[in-house]
């Protein structure tokens, strides 16, 4: 009764309103993903027989979209993120529930591309939305709720998937139908999110540059270059090494992500905390060296068993390297450039994921699969020394620093909050209300 009670006092704030609808929202999207994920290796080479450099290709179209992302998004600069957000839900509905009609490499392409299209352009949307949420302070532990609610929905998944196949239920086609609607739900969800910002309302959305390109951020593009080639690599060719070198099939292969997911549910909001307590030099340059040690043993001990274990540590220390870039940005720039340079930052990201994957698709054709390991392997030591430098205090932007000297005189423009928003107290300062950022981050 009282946690009934009290979820419903949570929802009558804005902050409540809004963490629940993008929880929602990211609960439909980490299912409608991680079923994708889940059987489109399998799909790629028992129904459409592609290749392992085909996997490299068609990677690299999947990523096209990415690349393309702040180009875009640039053109509905003027759109609210949350009618951006649900636009690209749409986009990832259509391109997920036509996936089962395709019968050869080149029938898929189109429905990559436009699913692709919706999947990227959340992925730059996700993290300025959880952000507007609360203060910066507090940031990676409300993304490590959201983490944690996503992982959560690709349990769900995982689990539907594992019994779908194990008992001959589903299907490829019925499962790629069943991600579109899901998709199509967070959309329904996401469009009512509130406008916010360090979790106050605003009555309109703020305004956003259509392109940020700025040097003060340079560290973030810096580890988005990195981070891609990396992990384009790994996602590309870890569950086909998998799937065609160790002959594991979708019950394996279920069986394997249901584990990487329960620890990522479970762990997702504390590993969150960590980068609010510890801070993203110490934590990001934890996680390349995990990468590391996981890349080199996935790639060069020939044993399932070390190739399972190696692939479960990677995907579950992998969330961190975004949400920890992400932060980091949201401590060092101005508000109106968050969005925008989180959208360079996955262009950048992606421009590495686009010509990797064929470089190292194409290596396939001559050598061994261990040789693109040993390539992401450079990609991590290379984002050690940059991940050392990191120092949100002293590296904010000449634009941050006025934001801030204007907010401490109490120059800072103030929304009009409606009710349970919160409040300007003396002097400028912010007096959030029972329920808002403050109680949705304590959790």
């Amino acid at each position: 009764m009282v946690g009934m009670q009290r979820a419903r006092s949570s929802l009558s704030t804005p902050v409540g309103r809004g963490f629940f609808l993008v929880a929602a929202a990211t609960l439909c999207f980490g299912f409608a993903l991680s079923a994708n994920q889940n059987i489109v290796s399998n799909f790629f080479e028992d129904d459409l027989g592609l290749s392992g450099p085909q996997f490299g290709y068609i990677t690299a179209i999947r990523e096209i979209p990415g690349f393309l992302l702040i180009f875009v998004t640039a053109l509905f600069y003027r759109l609210s993120l949350p009618h951006l957000t649900a636009g690209a839900f749409i986009l990832l509905a259509i391109g997920y529930g036509l996936f089962g009609t395709a019968t050869s490499f080149w029938t898929v392409a189109p429905w990559v591309i436009i699913s692709s299209m919706g999947y990227h352009t959340f992925l730059q949307t996700q993290y300025a939305l959880a952000m507007s949420l609360t203060t910066e302070n507090k940031t990676g532990g409300i993304l490590g709720r959201l983490s944690s609610i996503n992982q959560a929905g690709a349990l769900l998944a995982m689990a539907v998937v594992f019994l779908g196949f194990r008992f001959d239920f589903l299907t490829f086609r019925s499962t790629f139908v069943l991600c579109g609607i899901l998709a199509l739900v967070a959309a329904a969800a996401i469009v009512r999110f509130p406008h916010m910002r360090d979790g106050e309302v605003h009555e309109r959305s703020g305004r956003r540059e259509a392109i940020v390109l700025r040097r003060d951020y340079r560290y973030y593009y810096g580890l988005s270059l990195l981070d891609g080639g990396r992990q384009q690599i790994f996602f590309s060719f870890g569950l086909w090494v998998l799937v065609d070198h160790y002959g594991l099939g979708v019950p394996a292969i279920s069986a394997i992500l249901l584990t990487v997911t329960t620890l990522s549910m479970l762990t997702g909001p504390r590993i969150g905390r960590l980068i609010d307590q510890h801070g993203e030099n110490r934590i990001l340059a934890t996680v390349n060296a995990g990468y590391v040690v996981a890349l080199l043993g996935y790639g060069l001990v020939d044993n399932v068993i070390v190739a399972v274990a190696c692939y479960v540590v990677y995907s579950f220390i992998f969330p961190l390297s975004g949400m920890g870039a992400a932060t980091y940005l949201r401590k060092i720039s101005a508000a109106d450039d968050l969005a925008p340079s989180l959208a360079m930052g996955l262009t950048m990201q992606h421009a590495a994921a686009v010509v990797v994957p064929i470089a190292t698709g194409f290596v396939l054709n001559y050598v061994g699969y261990q040789i693109p390991f040993i390539v992401a392997i450079g990609f991590a030591l290379l984002a050690l020394p940059v991940t050392r430098r990191l120092s949100p205090p002293d590296q904010k932007s000449e634009r941050r620093r006025r934001e801030d000297a204007a907010r401490a005189v109490g120059l800072a423009p103030s929304p009009s909050p409606p009710r349970g928003a919160a409040k300007r107290g003396p002097r400028g300062a912010i007096v959030p209300p029972q329920g808002t950022a403050a109680a949705a981050t304590e959790e």
